[in-house]
């Protein structure tokens, strides 16, 4: 049984492959049907049909050849194919007396214009077809013109429509389908490709955030060591104590970081929560150490969500960043972090006068300042800050990626101030991480 339904299923694909062989193969069963209904005699209803009671006319089966033979190209020319069958079969109707079943190629050809047409058009030849042959049948036919066999004609060329029409409408329904499986497997790779595209810009916000944090701290601590090595040895130790220090919290942050690129099976990455303003002494003690004194101004302990809370963190660290690379000798900084209704708003200001390789921009962050592109630093695109210009670019991604706003700019009077508001219900919808959000440092 296997082997012969496998047999059948190679068939059936073969023939779907070559259609001109499975019209000819339709052409000539059409016409052995109709050759062995031709000897039948149907009777007058009151017995089973007699087979071999009447043999048909040569023209008959001269027709019954013609209209099998036009079916081989039903596919490629079905309204042609139809108007040639129909002809033939009311020819029948008219000339031969009783006629032979010409009209079982029309019915095929009909039910294939039906099934590759609209359904105006089917309705349209349908009925034209329908009522021509019954007219033929009853006006020239020797049975009264309410014979069955008349009214036989009227609904086989009517299920052939219908028929046809249900096939058509099946196949685009299925058609439909199919596209909108395949618009949605594209959507969905589309979003793929998108998560990926932000998942990778967010690791390089981290990353950049993190390098230019630490190492302008590394930069600024082994100069002093090289300037004081000679006469003052026991400040440049504690100077390369704190570069130690420095640039063991940056392997740490990049481990976490690129921790998140591992495949399954590798090693697991640390399981340290990300920064937040929790850690916001740690790191304001970190640029003290490197000389920038730093003032901070806290209210309010509520809880911050996470994407929140290192938001914050990260524009306090860029913008502090900048102050100690920008903003020149005897800076002075200033950092805040207060509620404001359903708000968060990071101010950072300095009073730095800039050093001398410093010069404007301007850019969306507001305002015209030098080139830093933090505080200290003008917004302008192409900026002189830390990894190439990004600092600021970052800083404002992170915070209208959660629906807040970023301003950046000169201060009246000398300095430079960056004011970040953020939304505190984060549109990311990430759930509060209780190593984080809950001690923001936040003070009322």
């Amino acid at each position: 049984m296997t082997t012969l339904s496998s047999g059948f299923a190679r068939a059936r694909r073969w023939l779907r492959d070559h259609p001109l062989a499975f019209d000819a193969t339709l052409a000539f069963c059409t016409l052995v049907v109709m050759i062995c209904s031709s000897f039948t005699d149907p009777g007058d209803g009151h017995g089973p049909p007699a087979f071999g009671a009447r043999t048909p006319e040569l023209f008959s089966v001269l027709l019954m050849t013609l209209t099998a033979a036009a079916l081989v190209l039903r596919r490629r020319r079905p309204m042609q194919v139809l108007a040639v069958t129909a002809a033939l079969a009311a020819v029948e109707y008219v000339l031969m007396d009783p006629p032979a079943p010409v009209v079982m190629s029309t019915v095929i050809a009909l039910y294939t214009v039906a099934s590759r047409t609209d359904r105006p058009t089917t309705w349209r030849v349908g009925l034209l077809t329908m009522g021509g042959l019954t007219a033929a049948a009853m006006v020239f036919g020797s049975t009264p013109w309410y014979s069955q066999e008349n009214f036989g004609v009227f609904a086989w060329t009517g299920l052939a429509s219908a028929a046809g029409d249900a096939v058509r409408s099946r196949r685009a329904f299925v058609d439909a389908i199919r596209e909108r499986a395949e618009r949605a497997e594209r959507t969905r790779e589309e979003e793929a490709r998108r998560r990926v595209a932000e998942e990778r810009l967010r690791i390089a916000r981290d990353l950049h955030d993190v390098v230019a944090h630490h190492i302008a701290l590394v930069n600024v601590q082994a100069g002093v060591a090289a300037h004081v090595m000679d006469k003052r040895p026991d400040q440049a130790k504690e100077a390369l104590a704190h570069v130690r220090d420095a640039s063991r919290s940056a392997l740490n942050e990049l481990r976490v970081t690129v921790g998140l690129l591992r495949q399954q099976g590798d090693p697991e990455a640390p399981t340290e929560p990300a920064p937040g303003l929790a850690v916001l002494g740690e790191l304001v003690a970190t640029f003290r150490n490197a000389g920038l004194p730093v003032e901070v101004a806290c209210a309010d302990r509520d809880r911050l969500p996470a994407a929140v809370d290192l938001a914050a963190y990260r524009v306090i660290q860029e913008a502090l960043t900048n102050v100690r690379k920008h903003a020149g000798a005897g800076a002075r900084a200033e950092v805040s972090v207060v509620r404001v209704g359903a708000t968060a708003e990071v101010t950072v200001l300095d009073n730095g006068r800039g050093s001398a390789g410093r010069r404007p921009g301007t850019g969306p962050g507001g305002g015209t300042g030098p080139d830093g592109g933090g505080p200290g630093g003008g917004p302008g695109e192409g900026d002189g800050q830390a990894g190439g210009g990004h600092g600021l670019v970052g800083m404002r991604e992170r915070v209208t990626a959660l629906g807040g706003a970023l301003t950046a700019g000169p201060r009246y009077g000398g300095g430079f101030r960056v004011h970040a508001i953020l939304p505190v219900e984060a549109r990311t919808g990430e759930p509060d991480r209780p190593g984080t959000a809950g001690g923001t440092g936040l003070r009322r």
